[in-house]
């Protein structure tokens, strides 16, 4: 029989209520006491009372009476009925359609709804039970209700779900079925009639509805065993193309163990080879669902490749993003006699399709994409997470200034012409990205809207290089005018310089003439500083490279840094533990710092700070950092960090070209960081700007770590301890020179010393002078660039009847270069341009000596 609904006057009755109306009758009896005492009060005393204390008194008792018949007509006050009246909360705990129970929190109960009523158990004697005691005899419940009763007891919500074989007070029949009970217990908030804190307790029946989930539950897993195992595979990706859902059919094609597969452990790329990923990440922009069929290679596990057929479908969401994939996978490696070769061909066309390095893609009459191949979406940078390309039109994926030229070949295509000029194009995607597109017909059929193909080749890597070769072409022949500009001024420098040491020679301190001639040799020493500047731009600058401890070289410098950004900037210097020591020319290191400090100092007109590191890189760490071009190994790093106002991409590529600059007209030259560049190469080291606008720049010089020999460490004490050595000598030296002014001095200089020199003006002249002579000489001093016959060309003559004659090479050049020119250097020595006369006198007293400890 169906239950009577629930209407305004048959709310089932409570089991236990709180106590009804004595509280009430109690206090009428009391007033009517009052009353009769004022009463007698009045009898006998009356003749005492005033009389307008007695009519105060009545009256008031009238107001009182009046007010109270008035409340009763306004509903204010009501008669009770001899029974309580439900109150809201209290109608509401009795039309639960579970059992409750309030009590306090040591079980005491105060109100018990008529739903609880009907468990078994639950009234004893027609007097309700608590919870607890409801569930004593069940062990399967104990150890819920105890965790029940101790959150109820610590006025904590808790609630627990027991499973009772038979239920409460089931019969025989049912002893072997299952009923599940959801126990709760919660805290109930203070009233005003409650002494005590309470909780409500609820009990609640849930078999029927753990029966349906259970139910539910063997659907589901019915259905997913067939889809594990139909003949077929499946697989669905979420739009970051992890997958989600492998059937176990598709698992046993491709070789996973399926009880090792975790929702997004595996991606499409996993799954699909090379770019085929991308064919998968689309869907239709209208946000309408369509099946598309997809042939493409799958990858096994063990790597080899599985061809199939795909069912795919893929939908975006309102909002335009991708939303979850279907795709049914058909197995294609195997196919009936008859059918072989048709699926040998979709195959070999599928991988030709899929696996070339270039993109393919069909256009319709509009120039709208159709298909694409799967490199399509990695040459053109496109992600089918963010939209969909079907329909596009091609020429918004490239730069506006191809579209022009793209449209005229598209014209051409579509009239079948046998030669389409192919399109060289940037892409209108971020990046300096470049493609080159090949267009020609595509075999028209009824109902296909495809009428051009587009081969695409990324284009890339080939612009950077050619953007690459042309720069070095650019700076070579810029260099080749700055070493030879630097070279000739070395030349004249050595004379100014070597003549300047002859003088001084005779014009000692306190004489009249000594001042001007040491102004001569300082400007001279100066304007030396200024050509190996145009050297190292060049990259052909004599370095005179030691052995370096970069914290003292920075050190050092930092009070002259200081002086030079100014109040406005501050400077700090910071080193790593135990920086290993390098091995640099010490005044273009100097030279290289001071450049980046000033640039920075240029970048902040507002002021800011530079800071000035240094650290060790191992190799390990030098692995990981991926600067183009640079080859892992041990590095002492310099860091060079300003807080300026940081260069766009743009302003990046060309900050070490020569005569490039940011600074107003007449600010800067812009040869102060291809100097730098060069230095750095030609120490071979690297320098890499990180720069971000609005932020500053980072100058990182990477200088390999230098490892000293024993022989170099024995070498280095020697010369600590060795006394002041004698500079003149009595052997006979062949001076070659073109330039008469630094001939002339250098034979001076020689002379002067006690030597006998013969003096060449080119290697023609040097030849003669050696038949006069009789090849009688100890050793040769020669310039390497000269005209007719240079250095190199005259050492080979002499080689041949002199095969052990000691050489001396000078050179504005850098002494990396002039032997590079030299089939045999193991005789020759090198001596830089410009020279001083102690330093001419040094290396042929050098040299000298070890031609005598070796003849020794």
């Amino acid at each position: 029989m169906a239950a009577a609904p629930l209407g305004e006057d048959n709310y089932p009755d409570p089991l236990m209520a709180p106590g009804r109306g004595d509280g009430g009758v109690w206090r009428v009896i009391l007033l009517a006491l009052v009353l009769i005492a004022i009463a007698v009060g009045f009898a006998f005393f009356g003749d005492f009372i005033p009389i307008d204390l007695v009519l105060a008194f009545v009256g008031i008792l009238a107001v009182a009476g009046v007010f109270c018949l008035f409340g009763i007509a306004a509903g204010l006050f009501r008669f009770s009925g001899g029974q309580e009246q439900r109150t809201i909360s209290a109608a509401l705990v009795d039309s639960l359609p579970f059992g409750a129970v309030v009590s306090d929190r040591d079980g005491n109960m105060s109100y018990v709804n008529a739903h609880y009523g009907q468990f078994h158990g639950a009234l004893t004697n027609g007097v309700p039970v608590g919870v607890p005691r409801l569930f004593a005899g069940q062990a399967d419940a104990s150890e819920a209700v105890y965790r029940l009763s101790r959150a109820a007891k610590d006025g904590r919500a808790a609630m627990e779900e027991v499973r009772i074989m038979g239920g409460l007070g089931g019969t025989e029949i049912e002893a072997g079925k299952p009923f599940w009970y959801r126990i709760a217990v919660r805290p109930l908030p203070k009233s005003d009639g409650a002494t005590r804190p309470l909780v409500v307790w609820s009990v609640e029946d849930i078999t029927r509805d753990r029966d349906n989930n259970e139910s539910a539950f063997r659907d589901l897993q019915r259905a997913i065993d067939y889809l594990d195992h139909s003949p077929a595979g499946f697989f669905s990706a979420d739009a970051q193309g992890r997958i989600q859902y492998l059937n176990s059919t598709l698992a046993d094609w491709l070789g996973h163990d399926l009880a090792e597969f975790n929702s997004g452990q595996l991606s499409l790329s996993d799954l699909v080879r090379g770019d085929g990923s991308t064919l998968l990440m689309r869907g239709p922009g209208d946000g309408e669902i369509r099946t598309e069929i997809i042939d493409i290679d799958l990858v096994r596990r063990n790597g080899t490749s599985f061809p199939v057929r795909l069912l795919h479908r893929a939908a975006r969401l309102a909002d335009g993003e991708l939303g979850e994939t279907r795709t049914l996978v058909l197995d294609k490696s195997n196919a009936p006699d008859n059918e072989e070769e048709l699926r040998a061909a979709e195959v070999r066309f599928s991988r030709f399709f899929n696996d070339t390095p270039f993109a393919i893609a069909t256009l319709d009459g509009e120039g709208r994409i159709v298909r694409t191949n799967a490199p399509f979406g990695r040459i053109f940078h496109w992600s089918g997470e963010e939209k969909t390309l079907e329909m596009q039109p091609l020429s918004a994926l490239i730069g506006e200034a191809s579209r022009e030229k793209f449209a005229r070949a598209m014209a051409d295509a579509a009239a079948h012409r046998s030669e389409v000029e192919p399109v060289d194009a940037l892409l209108s995607a971020e990046g300096d990205h470049a493609v080159r597109l090949y267009l020609s017909a595509s075999e028209m059929s009824a109902g296909s809207p495809e009428q051009v193909n587009v081969y695409a080749l990324d284009m890339t890597d080939q612009r950077k290089l050619e953007a690459q070769f042309a720069q070095s072409q650019k700076m070579q022949a810029v260099g080749q005018l700055a070493g030879g500009v630097a070279h000739d001024f070395n030349n004249l420098l050595t004379a100014i310089i070597g003549f300047s040491d002859l003088l001084l020679l005779k014009h000692k301190p306190g004489d009249p003439s000594f001042d001007e001639l040491m102004q001569i040799k300082q400007n001279a020493n100066r304007a030396a500083g200024l050509t190996r500047q145009l050297l190292a731009f060049s990259r052909r600058q004599t370095l005179r490279p030691q052995v370096l401890e970069l914290p003292l070289i920075v050190d050092d410098l930092a009070v002259l840094l200081k002086r030079m950004i100014g109040e406005k900037n501050t400077l700090s210097v910071e080193h790593g533990r135990n920086i290993w020591p390098v091995r640099a020319d010490v005044v273009q290191l100097e030279q290289v710092i001071i450049n980046l400090v000033v640039n920075a100092r240029d970048a902040m007109q507002d002021g800011g700070s530079i800071t000035v590191r240094t650290a060790n890189i191992e190799q390990a760490e030098a692995e990981r950092l991926h600067f183009e071009g640079m080859v892992p190994a041990d590095y002492v790093l310099i860091e060079v960090e300003d807080t300026g106002t940081g260069m766009s991409p743009e302003v990046l590529a060309k900050i070490f070209e020569p005569f490039f600059t940011t600074k107003d007209l007449g600010k800067g030259t812009g040869l102060g960081l291809s100097t730098v560049y060069g230095i750095v190469k030609q120490t071979e080291g690297y320098i890499y700007p990180v720069s971000t606008v609005g932020v500053g720049t980072i100058f990182k010089i990477f200088l390999p770590r230098h490892v000293p020999s024993a022989s170099e460490v024995a070498a280095k004490v020697a010369a600590a301890s060795a006394p002041a050595r004698d500079l003149t000598g009595q052997e006979r030296i062949l001076l070659v020179e073109d330039e008469e002014s630094v001939r002339a001095f250098s034979a001076r200089a020689l002379r002067a010393t006690g030597y006998e020199v013969f003096e060449a003006d080119g290697g023609e002249e040097a030849l003669e002078v050696l038949e006069d002579v009789d090849f009688k000489i100890d050793l040769m001093i020669s310039d390497v660039v000269m005209p007719e016959m240079d250095g190199p060309t005259l050492l080979k003559h002499i080689r041949e009847r002199m095969p052990d004659l000691k050489v001396i090479f000078v050179s504005g050049y850098a002494e990396e270069s002039v032997r590079r020119d030299i089939e045999d250097d193991q005789s020759v020595e090198f001596l830089p341009k410009p020279y001083s006369l102690d330093q001419i006198n040094s290396k042929v007293k050098e040299v000298l000596q070890r031609i005598d400890a070796a003849r020794e």
